[in-house]
This record gives structure tokens, sequence and C-alpha cells, in this order.
């Protein structure tokens, strides 16, 4: 499958529609931290246990792809983010860092006829999971990657210029009843990031 990635050329890349150049550079992401997790599991507790004190494992140069020897924040903050070409946030519940705090990993490859669905349904999956984001009372506390993140959930998606706006689209998911709506909408509900957990998500 690797094999298969690294044999795109640059020039069938960018002849590509959006969809498709967009799911291609997801399951390169996915496909290459699985790539790099298992050179050393399981004596591994965490991705970052890859990295050394001068670098992280993100920053490795050793994926083959579009021509180029590259790192995986290449490939999300350069080719996936930094192009501006796709300004999807839900991007972020797509690309898998093998991490327990991350989205989780669907067990399928993301096409371009399916790409719209796909990420729909890895957003809500990932705002549903309890674990990383919930509403009490007047607090919602959320995870990490709105934090790091926050600017990609304000660029006007699909209307969204505020993290809270963008919570508003997905209520149902983070089961926000009408008043802790209302208070998001009024910007009266606290926002609160959860610590990440980066412990190797490993399924048994």
């Amino acid at each position: 499958y690797l094999d298969s990635l690294t044999a795109v050329t640059q020039s069938e890349f960018d002849a590509w529609e959006k969809p498709k150049q967009l799911a291609f550079l997801i399951n390169a992401y996915n496909a290459w931290t699985v790539e790099l997790i298992l050179t050393k599991y399981p004596d591994l507790k965490s991705i970052k246990d890859l990295g050394s004190f001068f670098s992280s494992p993100w920053s490795k140069e050793f994926v083959p792809l579009l021509g180029k020897t590259r790192s995986l924040d290449d490939i999300e903050h350069g080719l996936i983010r930094g192009s501006g070409k796709y300004n999807d946030p839900r991007i972020h519940f797509a690309v898998n860092c093998a991490s327990i705090g991350c989205p989780a990993l669907r067990e399928e490859a993301y096409t371009a006829t399916d790409l719209e669905s796909q990420l729909q349904e890895q957003t809500v999956r990932f705002l549903s999971d309890m674990t990383r984001n919930m509403a009490q009372e007047n607090t919602l506390s959320v995870s990490s990657i709105f934090k790091w993140y926050g600017d990609d959930f304000e660029k006007g998606f699909r209307g969204a210029n505020t993290l809270q706006q963008f919570f508003l689209q997905y209520p149902d998911a983070l089961k926000l009843i009408p008043a802790q709506q209302k208070a998001l909408k009024n910007d009266d509900m606290k926002v609160k990031f959860l610590d990440y957990n980066w412990d190797l998500n490993v399924r048994h």
C-alpha cells in the first residue's frame, strides 16, 4: 500500500480534483504514522518516545511522497493545512497520531467519492466521545485539538468564524441542551480544554 502511495507523481496529484487530493494526503499521513509505530512496537508507550530531545517524530523525514522525502509535519501542516487549498477543519478528526487522545483511525481508506460523508462521520464520532468532549452545565470541556488548531475552525468553514459557531453545528454530537446552545451562541458558556492523552492507542 505504501508503495502505491509513493508511486503517485506530483503531476498526477496536481491533475486530481481536491477531494481526491485530500483523501490521498490523509491516507498517506495515517499509513506512515502506523508504519512509524510498527518500527518499535511493542516496545513503545507513546509516539512521542520515537522522538529525541532535539526532534519530534513528526519532524522526522522518512516519507517518500510526491517526489520528495517528507515528514509527517510536512504532510499535515504543509500539504494539507499550509496549502490553503482545502480549508476543512474536519481533517483534524481524520489524521491520526496513534495516541488515545487522537481521533479514531477508520478501518477503511478515505476516497474522493465518500470523503464528505467520511469526514462528517469522523467529526461526529469524535465530538460524541465524552472522554474527549463533554458539556456540563455552563462549561463545555473539549479536546486540546481545538486549542492547538483553533484558527482552522475559525476560517469560515460552513459559516463558522469562532469555535463556538463550529460547535453549534454539532449540538447533538456534543449533547447540548437548548439552554446550553443559547449560552454558547451568546458566548456565555465557558470553553475549557482538556489535557491530551499521548499514550499509544493499541486496539486489543
